[in-house]
């Protein structure tokens, strides 16, 4: 009965959808920083700060 229960909640969590919008938006995010940095190269080194900001702060939740 048990693996049931887990089967049933596997493809459940495999049907949710709800976070997909979120990383399209950040993926879309990431894209256009990209571009700018590639087309803008005074604003490369800022944008690599918030990338390693946004790093350390995966990692540090990624570790808790």
């Amino acid at each position: 009965m048990l693996h049931i229960v887990q089967v049933v909640m596997k493809f459940r969590i495999w049907k949710d959808r709800r976070g997909q919008d979120l990383i399209e938006y950040a993926l879309m995010a990431g894209f256009v920083a990209v571009a700018a940095g590639a087309i803008m190269p005074g604003v490369a080194s800022s944008i690599n700060i918030i990338f390693s900001q946004v790093n350390s702060i995966m990692i540090s939740a990624g570790a808790s």
